[in-house]
């Protein structure tokens, strides 16, 4: 069984017990949500499409981690004119596990 929700503006593919990355949420690491906008459920060849979201469907996660992503580099140049500038990035993150799917 699977679903994929749109969480955050990304749509993410889930199973039960598994663990997804998703930009850096405002909870407790141990803390369960739900969420609600689930597009599509697919169990056991069975599908449900939502149009947009399946009527009645859920998916519970918990908050395993908060943590940063990898160094993005971000290099500016204006060509002639002696301009450069380089800077570092890096992303906060949440990492969750999918606990269960209902729908």
């Amino acid at each position: 069984m699977f679903a994929i929700i749109d969480f955050g503006g990304f749509q993410y593919k889930v199973e039960k017990n598994s663990k997804v990355i998703v930009n850096s949420l405002d909870l407790e690491e141990g803390q369960t949500f739900d969420i609600e906008k689930v597009l599509l459920i697919d169990n056991d060849g069975a599908v449900k499409v939502g149009t947009p979201t399946v009527e009645g469907a859920k998916v519970t996660a918990k908050v395993l981690e908060h943590d940063r992503g990898e160094t993005l580099i971000v290099f500016k140049k204006k060509r002639r004119k002696g301009y450069k500038k380089k800077n570092g990035h890096r992303q906060y993150l949440t990492r969750i596990q999918i606990e269960e799917i209902v729908g």
